[in-house]
């Protein structure tokens, strides 16, 4: 993790001091004869976007996976319609550990009873699991806990060979994994805290085969006794190359940069117009009219990250690369991961840690949170805090010391009765019941998502565009007035 910079910047010497007041922080966009970027960025334009990326799709195997044609024609449009708007796009390459399953995995139990399991809807493998066929006794971990497995001292005299089954909570399964690894476990279960299965990264190449369960098929494992469980993965990872795709302001202080993005890439098994060609479309959308205005106060860096459903890499890859003091020149980033979503949300990303499933949000990110608040409730619309799980590209830049936030209107989360009176919708469903699946389609977004979602997206863009002062204590730059100073003739006075 890389440490938490302090972002101080000197005032230049000779400028008076800027003083802003609570009024100036409420205003409209610097310049108020334009139209705000709220409502430049429409719904119709994102649904335009969203148009072409599924004709992308369609015409390339059905998806824009990465290392696909769809993903690298997805590219070229992005590229293409920024290059039409005067950015530079440029893209950023890298190298990383490609994993994919050979055939389905399997998970069966052998004791107390014999039951075969059913991928997808009772278990699955997660990402980067390691390869491996064990059939072995499984031994619950500190299964009463949100830490279940995140310390080693869960797995004092844990039984070399076993099967240890850990539960979802506070730290990333890569940890519960590779503590499960060091215990001399030979495969890993872990349990979802919701009655569905999930979708799971262990982020890197496990030495063990790890799979996900739903939290019904994990509450009878660990209610059983004498558990016996077989585990199959047949996996491997090979050596890839991938790229993001940048652009950014010409215009704007580049030691004060405010990055906004979003994944280009979708899941094999769909075209991905939800998760994530709706944030994708916004972000470009959004570039396209901030150019259409004059310079803003910051530079304003666009990003379209690859490999995102392979384990955040494009944007790990990303922060990676940058220096220290790149780094301590990024004001704050913006994430827009689904903002469509059929059973739809307004959720603000959780700056404060208001949820006690949050973590690791970096100072500054709260006043993030509260520009996007504000926004709705100007609108008399509803919004509530959405989990930093770790789960999307912001994780990078948090881990960074970067201040993040963002906007999401739901995945594989169930919505609540309380919830329909505030969005509508269906009552005890999935927000978005296509997440991951081939149905994530045109057909399926909810459009009164995106217009709603965008225009608070465009409003926070604009915002931080113009001043980041709440976030990171930066002003903005303000040149002094001129000074008619006294004369005697041509002589000055003083």
């Amino acid at each position: 993790m890389r440490p938490n910079h302090q972002r101080h910047r000197a005032a230049t010497a000779g400028l008076a001091a800027l003083c802003l007041t609570a009024g100036t922080l409420a205003s409209g966009p610097a310049h108020a004869n334009e139209m705000p970027l709220s409502e430049s960025v429409t719904a119709e334009a994102i649904e335009a976007h969203l148009t072409n990326l599924d004709t992308i799709a369609e015409y390339n195997g059905g998806n824009r996976a990465s290392g696909t044609p769809g993903y690298d024609v997805a590219a070229l449009y992005i590229e293409d319609q920024l290059e039409r708007a005067g950015y530079e796009p440029y893209r950023h390459e890298y190298e990383y550990e490609a994993w994919r399953e050979n055939t389905p995995a399997v998970l069966a139990q052998n004791a107390p009873d014999e039951r075969r399991y059913e991928l997808d809807e009772d278990y699955v493998t997660m990402s980067y699991s390691g390869p491996g066929d064990v059939t072995a006794p499984a031994i619950a971990v500190n299964p009463d806990s949100e830490e279940s497995g995140c310390s080693p001292d869960d797995f004092a005299d844990f039984p070399e060979g076993a099967i240890a089954i850990t539960v979802r909570g506070s730290c990333p399964f890569g940890d519960k994994v590779q503590n499960s690894a060091d215990a001399g476990a030979a495969a890993a279960v872990v349990v979802n805290n919701e009655d569905e299965v999930f979708l799971g990264t262990v982020g890197e190449s496990s030495g063990i085969p790890a799979i996900g369960v739903s939290g019904l098929v994990g509450a009878d494992l660990l209610a059983a006794s004498d558990l016996e469980l077989q585990v199959t993965v047949d996996s491997e990872v090979s050596q890839e190359s991938s790229y993001n795709v940048l652009a950014e302001t010409p215009g704007g202080k580049d030691d004060n940069v405010v990055v906004v993005g979003g994944h280009l890439d979708s899941v094999e098994e769909g075209p991905g117009i939800n998760d994530n060609g709706s944030g994708v479309a916004f972000v470009l959308e959004t570039a396209l009219r901030l150019a259409e205005k004059e310079d803003p106060n910051n530079k304003v860096r666009f990003a379209f990250w690859g490999t995102e459903e392979s384990g955040l890499v494009g944007s790990n890859e990303y922060v990676a690369s940058l220096s220290e003091q790149e780094v301590d020149d990024v004001a704050l980033y913006l994430n827009f991961d689904m903002i469509g979503s059929h059973n739809y949300g307004r959720f603000v990303l959780d700056g404060r840690m208001d949820l006690p499933e949050s973590g690791g949000a970096p100072s500054g990110s709260g006043a993030i949170s509260k520009v996007f608040e504000d926004y709705f409730e100007g609108q008399d619309q509803v919004s509530e805090p959405g989990v930093l799980s770790g789960r999307s590209d912001y994780s990078a830049f948090m881990q960074a010391g970067i201040p993040s936030g963002g906007l999401f209107s739901g995945a594989d989360g169930i919505k609540s009765e309380e919830q329909v009176e505030w969005y509508g919708g269906d009552e005890g469903e999935m927000f978005d019941p296509y997440y991951h699946t081939p149905d994530d389609t045109m057909e399926n977004i909810n459009w009164d998502s995106v217009a709603e979602l965008s225009a608070a997206g465009a409003h926070g863009v604009e915002f931080l565009a113009d001043n980041t002062l709440p976030v990171n204590g930066v002003l903005p730059f303000s040149a002094p007035a001129p000074v008619d100073l006294p004369r005697l003739g041509e002589a000055w006075v003083r």
